[in-house]
């Protein structure tokens, strides 16, 4: 297997524990990828992902460790969710958990809206229950056939009908598409789970992601860091008997005469590998796979994997400051609409919660970015940008929290060129492809791909980006690989 994040980990552990041999490959020092973590001083911060979903009980990650024998990762529920402020002098947004609290929320903020509320519920309603009878989309063979029949209900064949709509479809359908500070707010939210605007948000992915934060769902914050959830996959793992080799940076992938792969590249040290397997699942994205494959990788696939859209890449902000400087009751995560370099979406470490000393806080903002613009021009026109995205995302602070350039115990910045060094994802690329109505569900992209032996798992593949999103694809890739061995997982 190759990368260990979320994804590659949580497929490792699986597919080791029902007694197939593992060894999964990681490039980086340490697991966990864009759900990683780093140190600066005294100071641990979440590379990426912030939040996590799926730790309430009977969610996928609270299900999956536990069948690995692993307990999950000390968690507490986030309310609200995060605050949305608009930037337009109205009063900021709270998602709470408590969901008749939520909506009294939203009547108070989107009056008129709750037929477009009732919607996306209903819609949320049958997508949850389908999505726990572990569907396999987009389906390849009979089998996979067999495994989205058996999921389906008379609800998902009503929302089915959606399968083509986006979220700003819905809110036409329930006549609130005139409602510009609810278009703002949604445009706002699905960005950070879909990469896409609600007129760009497939209509059945959308629909869930906008439930994420009430209960009985909902949003955990991880105690130590974020970096504690591939701890506890690593433990499965290992307990498994699978194995985890750090510093293995895989540089290309061959179809072997007998049937199999070999795999080739750099290990530590600059050293060179080569190992062989029976099959392989690979979670690297999409756009790796032409450079990797070469002339193994057949015409009409390549076309399709070139013609998708490039991902988002991201401009980070990592920073610490006193506490007191924020303003009190400072909520954990936070959104706000600014014009440059982008959107805001900012996460507070809590006191006591390992990311900062005691009186201290650590504060990261992220914006999402074309990525490949990143990597044109020389030196001095690159460091000039940097500095600009700095400036820009440090006013958005200023207007959300009241930070000043004095409050600032530590800043750098992040770009594309960091997460392509720290993830080897071309051009630093963050998320999947995209939720929109192309590409998700039957329209995706398969983790069963036209090559023998050769899987795709994590956030391009079905159900979407997020470690919740990505552990669902890991366990439907797991149940494929073992079903064409004649063998089931086994989980719960």
């Amino acid at each position: 297997m190759i990368g260990a994040g979320i994804a590659g980990l949580t497929a490792a552990a699986l597919l080791a524990r029902a007694g197939l041999k593992v060894e999964l490959l990681e490039a980086h020092h340490q697991s966990g990828g864009c759900a990683g973590t780093f140190r600066r001083g005294p100071y641990t911060f979440d590379v990426g992902a912030t939040q996590v979903a799926g730790l309430e009980p009977g969610g996928i990650h609270d299900r999956l460790l536990r069948q690995l024998g692993v307990e999950p990762p000390a968690a507490t529920p986030l309310d609200p969710g995060c605050v949305v402020d608009l930037a337009d002098g109205s009063a900021p947004i709270p998602l709470w958990r408590d969901p008749s609290q939520w909506q009294a929320e939203r009547q108070r903020q989107f009056p008129g809206s709750e037929r477009f509320w009732s919607l996306c519920g209903a819609i949320h309603q049958a997508n949850w229950g389908f999505a726990g009878r572990d569907p396999v989309l987009p389906p390849r063979n009979l089998w996979d056939l067999g495994q989205l029949i058996q999921a389906l209900r008379p609800a998902n064949l009503a929302s089915g009908m959606l399968v083509k709509a986006s979220i700003a479809d819905l809110l036409g359908l329930s006549g609130c598409g005139t409602d510009p500070r609810l278009r703002r707010f949604l445009d706002l939210q699905l960005r950070l789970y879909s990469q896409e605007p609600a007129k760009r948000t497939a209509a059945l992915y959308g629909a869930s992601v906008l439930a994420m934060a009430q209960e009985p769902l909902g949003l955990w914050h991880l105690e130590g860091s974020m970096q504690t959830l591939s701890t506890a996959l690593e433990q499965g793992l290992k307990l498994a008997g699978g194995t985890l080799r750090l510093r293995h940076r895989v540089e290309r992938l061959r179809p072997t005469p007998g049937g199999g792969w070999e795999l080739g590249g750099k290990g530590p040290g600059g050293q060179p590998f080569r190992l062989d397997c029976a099959e392989l699942v690979c979670t690297l994205p999409p756009q790796a796979l032409p450079a990797l494959l070469g002339d193994a990788l057949p015409a009409g696939y390549r076309r399709r994997l070139e013609g998708f859209e490039d991902p988002s890449g991201a401009l980070v902000l990592y920073a610490a400051v006193a506490r007191d400087a924020l303003p009190k009751g400072c909520p954990a995560h936070l959104q706000l609409d600014w014009g440059d370099p982008g959107s805001l979406f900012v996460s507070v470490s809590r006191e006591g919660d390992g990311r900062a000393p005691a009186g201290e806080a650590t504060v990261i903002a992220s914006v999402f970015t074309p990525a490949r613009p990143w990597f044109e021009g020389d030196a001095p026109a690159y460091q000039a940008a940097k500095q600009a995205a700095l400036t820009g995302i440090q006013s958005g602070l200023h207007n959300l929290l009241g930070l000043e350039p004095l409050h600032y115990h530590h800043a750098e910045l992040a770009t594309p060129r960091g997460f392509a060094h720290w993830t080897a994802r071309p051009f630093g690329f963050v998320g999947g492809l995209g939720q929109s109505p192309s590409r998700f569900g039957p329209f995706g992209l398969a983790s069963r791909t036209p090559l023998p032996g050769f899987w795709l798992c994590g956030d391009s593949i079905y159900p979407g980006e997020g470690t919740a999103g990505v552990s669902l694809s890991a366990l439907m890739v797991s149940r494929q690989l073992l079903a064409g061995r004649g063998m089931g997982l086994g989980v719960a």
